[in-house]
């Protein structure tokens, strides 16, 4: 019975739309993650290397022997970072954009619904009838209605 539970609170888990959205974001940004590597090392190194005269992920320092410093792949993994950094910025920058203006459009909305149209109708004082608004005879009883200065 407890097995049945798991498996049934698992499923709701994993059904739900913000798992689902997130695995959906992890996915894209892990291709965009190869995009922007492929950027880096097979556009932006090789432009960079022309002024160091070598491609710039193979920079290296022999330290002992074998032993190396690759520092060219490391400033390369750090201009990966930046311009990954840079694009996810923008992109945010660019959401919150978005959402800022469908608040100020909810928010415009929502002022809209507080203030009640003109009124159309009015309530003869005589018959309780309802007539247009600005009538100044009901078309039921006939009697002359008095108007009032804020009715004007």
């Amino acid at each position: 019975m407890k097995a049945k539970g798991f498996i049934s609170e698992f499923r709701d888990f994993i059904s739900r739309g913000n798992v689902m959205d997130m695995a959906v974001g992890v996915l894209i940004g892990g291709a965009f993650s190869s995009i922007v590597k492929s950027l880096t090392e097979d556009v932006i190194s090789p432009v960079l290397g022309l002024f160091g005269g070598m491609n710039f992920d193979q920079l290296s320092v022999n330290i002992l022997g074998e032993v190396t410093l690759n520092y060219g792949k490391f400033i390369t993994a750090v201009i990966n970072f930046l311009l990954m950094a840079l694009i996810i910025f923008l992109m945010l920058k660019g959401l919150n954009a978005l959402q800022a203006k469908a608040a100020k459009l909810a928010h415009l909305e929502a002022e809209k619904e507080d203030f009640p149209a003109e009124p159309t109708v009015q309530t003869c004082p005589y018959c309780l009838m309802e007539i247009p608004f600005g009538a100044v005879r009901c078309g039921h009883c006939t009697s002359e209605l008095i108007r009032t200065p804020d009715k004007e």
